[in-house]
């Protein structure tokens, strides 16, 4: 017998045994490539040019990902020792949940339009590194993980709200993390409580016991407040669209202007036709190196945007979240029309980035309370979390700090006309 033992800022000691099948079958899929790789891919995407602390992985993200749903499966076959045979399925997916993430994070979704939970599956299926492991410890159990990743279908409800719900184990870990990584103050989770309330609803699903109801609103709290100042914070805003512009821009030019290896080639120009390999080459160290490589490129406009974003020569957001659409449109085009003004290309120094925040969403999987007696929707109980499902829209208006103090003139003049 062996163990292995990862010391977590979080949670402390994530310790590993040999001995037990489904731990052996984790050591092995931790130290395969596809799962090294996620150590050279941010958590945060971009987010530590407005938090320095924003350095965490995915590889740690995952790592906390999987020791939260052994707690709480363990738990939880206390209470229904049958859920003991899905503990494999539950601590493969949990941990490769995110295998299928691009460089940057979500980032890449928006900049390279792949979805993460699709390569996941298609990783999962057909990765030999990672299929073979699986294959090791439960023949044709691939699939039941990817179906679990990517189509939340699974023997057993319980199993699939602990990967995918209101209240999963990624959730739980990500905004405890993400808060401890960027310094704010917001994800201090009751975590404790929280898994000692997670019961079983009569229909076998995931629900809450009573006791856990104010650890269970905090955490819907935490969540609302990490979206308004960590996720949607508008320097970390201006940093993803900068990065929408570079990879669109490379896009435009085309594979005969400008220098791009032959696998970043396949993620700019043929990502629906993508290898399994190169799509396990890119990772932030090397879109970060084409990023620097495209500083001296031939396209003024691509060469610009790269310089901003290697220097952190940031652009100006101003929040426009409370205007019409027509006034946001029209806030875009003066933006525009002064950076014409001040000679300076507008395509890549004037934009809307444009949120829709839900903190909770009671048809999307929602939670449940089960006292034994009765079983009754969160919402229904708690005021403070009926409240939680009205949207919040942000909405920045992005432009250069050289038009600043005309643009604002401007601004306020088109808040007076559309009020």
């Amino acid at each position: 017998m062996s163990t292995r033992t990862y010391y977590d800022p979080l949670h402390h000691s994530i310790t590993l045994n040999s001995s037990i099948p489904e731990e052996k079958m984790v050591m092995e899929l931790i130290d395969s490539s596809p799962f090294q790789r996620l150590r050279r891919i941010k958590q945060l995407g971009p987010a530590y040019l407005t938090f320095h602390g924003a350095e965490s992985s995915r590889f740690t993200h995952s790592l906390g990902v999987f020791h939260l749903a052994r707690r709480a499966i363990n738990h939880l076959s206390e209470l229904d020792s049958r859920l003991e045979e899905h503990k494999f399925i539950l601590y493969a997916a949990s941990l490769l949940h995110d295998l299928g993430h691009g460089p940057l994070s979500h980032t890449s979704e928006e900049i390279f339009k792949t979805n993460h939970e699709m390569w996941t599956g298609k990783l999962i299926n057909s990765s030999q590194e990672i299929t073979g492991i699986i294959n090791r410890y439960g023949k044709g159990k691939a699939k039941e993980i990817s179906d679990l990743i990517q189509s939340r279908k699974a023997q057993e409800k319980l199993i699939v709200s602990l990967i995918s719900s209101q209240l999963d184990c990624d959730r739980l870990d990500y905004l405890m993390r993400d808060s401890y990584s960027t310094g704010a103050r917001y994800g201090q989770l009751d975590i404790d409580r929280i898994i000692s309330a997670m019961t079983i609803a009569p229909d076998g699903d995931l629900a809450i016991h009573p006791k856990g109801l104010m650890a269970v609103e905090h955490y819907l709290v935490i969540r609302n407040l990490m979206y308004r100042s960590v996720y949607n914070h508008r320097l970390n805003e201006v940093s993803n669209w900068l990065l929408e512009q570079i990879i669109s821009t490379a896009r435009k030019i085309g594979p005969k202007k400008i220098w791009a290896d032959k696998n970043m080639s396949e993620w700019l120009w043929n990502h629906e036709k993508m290898s399994i390999e190169s799509f396990l080459s890119n990772d932030d160290i090397v879109t970060g190196y084409h990023i620097q490589q495209w500083q001296k490129c031939g396209s003024k406009n691509l060469s610009n945007l790269c310089i901003r974003f290697i220097n952190r020569n940031l652009l100006k957001a101003l929040n426009i979240s409370s205007f019409s659409l027509e006034a946001r449109l029209e806030a875009l085009a003066k933006a525009r029309k002064l950076s014409e003004k001040f000679c300076i290309e507008p395509d890549i120094s004037c934009g809307l980035r444009e949120q829709i925040i839900k903190s909770y969403h009671p048809y999307k999987y929602g939670l449940r309370l089960w006292d034994g007696d009765k079983l009754q929707a969160l919402e229904k109980v708690s005021p403070l979390v009926e409240r939680l499902i009205q949207p919040n829209q942000s909405s920045w208006l992005i432009y250069p700090k050289e038009i600043e103090s005309e643009l604002k003139i401007e601004i306020k003049n088109l808040k007076i006309k559309h009020n």
